[in-house]
């Protein structure tokens, strides 16, 4: 059995981490464990703007894939280019890979004074691109049941070609925590779409508490915004208590979990949110935007109870009402530990999500 993975290039690459990276790997080695001959086209550009090169190095990718063949496409790549990939699509079996809908780019529904605005024209023509290309595409595959909602409510595609594989996680070693539970931990990249900026506000706010925040996540995808938010929290008096370490990986990463007593996600959009999974998975309590799919990923544990808070987006206060909860409640801790200690048990796996996908392609 062969399939085509057309991908980003660089996925591999451990200085640019990313959830769809990630989620783009372990997909690949879940279908060549469960069988498949999962042949690998990497496409270097400036996706989803790709430039004339990355337009042409992926046509060339494309016609030369055999007809009948299956082409599994990472959303990142294939939403943009219908002039490329809706007239394969008759010779190809095509299955998108839609990590988060470029066309609505988490601000679906905003409103502008100006409904001619080059902005709102440009976000209109990304959306009637994407949509063209996934009312082409034999299936798509979304990372959670929001996002396959939103692509059914903004896009009207036939709802049977759309399916859902979450991603997974690994199974690793409870935190022991601190009895104080001021370890505070965000996993993200500094860009403004995660929130640091909201976050340090926050934390502004509960200074009289005892807390320290490791902000692990690239600092180079927005050198500006990286820039704003450290003179933000040195005009905020923050900076002995919040570091910013950059990116870190596997064991790196791990040992900032096994560090932590909470994780801290305050981002303005996201599709799902695998570091809160990542967090479950150690048995830490999370405090999160209610965006997306962050509450399909944080669940439940037993008779029902999350294993942490969710605040509304761009909501400083209610962020600081949770942290302060959290800092202040020795039992609300021991009720979201033990609510995340058993969401440890019930998270989904990666063979899942390699499972789902295996299942379109056949």
């Amino acid at each position: 059995m062969h399939l085509h993975f057309v991908v980003p290039d660089g996925i591999d690459d451990p200085a640019r981490p990313s959830g769809g990276n990630a989620y783009d790997v372990r997909a690949r080695d879940g279908l060549g464990a469960a069988g498949w001959d999962v042949r690998m086209h990497p496409v270097a550009g400036s996706w989803p703007q790709p430039d004339a090169a990355a337009h042409t190095a992926l046509t060339d990718v494309v016609e030369r894939i055999p007809d009948g063949a299956v082409v599994l496409l990472d959303g990142l790549i294939a939403s943009t280019v219908p002039d490329v990939l809706v007239p394969q699509s008759l010779r190809l079996r095509l299955v998108v890979l839609v990590h988060m809908p470029i066309g609505l780019d988490g601000r679906a529904g905003d409103t502008s004074d100006d409904d001619n605005s080059p902005e709102v024209a440009g976000r209109a023509l990304v959306a009637d691109q994407e949509r063209a290309v996934l009312s082409a595409a034999a299936a798509v595959v979304t990372t959670s049941p929001w996002t396959r909602d939103m692509l059914l409510d903004r896009y009207w595609l036939p709802p049977g070609r759309l399916h859902v594989a979450e991603p997974g996680v690994d199974p690793a070693e409870p935190v022991p925590g601190t009895e104080s539970g001021g370890e505070l931990l965000c996993v993200a990249a500094v860009i403004p779409g995660k929130g640091h900026d909201l976050l340090l506000d926050a934390l502004a706010r509960v200074v009289d508490l005892p807390w320290h925040c490791t902000c692990v996540g690239s600092l180079e995808r927005d050198p500006g915004f990286v820039a704003a938010v450290r003179r933000q929290a040195t005009d905020l008096a923050l900076s002995e208590r919040v570091r910013f370490t950059g990116a870190r990986v596997e064991a790196g990463l791990g040992r900032s979990y096994a560090a932590a007593d909470l994780l801290v996600l305050p981002s303005r959009a996201e599709t799902y949110g695998m570091v809160v999974t990542e967090a479950l998975a150690r048995g830490l309590p999370v405090v999160a935007a209610d965006v997306g799919g962050v509450s399909q990923a944080l669940g439940h544990g037993a008779d029902s109870v999350r294993p942490g808070m969710l605040v509304p987006p761009s909501d400083v206060a209610a962020l600081e009402g949770a942290l302060r909860g959290w800092l202040e409640d020795a039992s609300l801790r021991r009720r979201l530990r033990r609510a995340a200690s058993e969401r440890r048990e019930s998270l989904p796996t990666w063979s899942d999500a390699a499972s789902v996908i295996a299942g379109l392609a056949a």
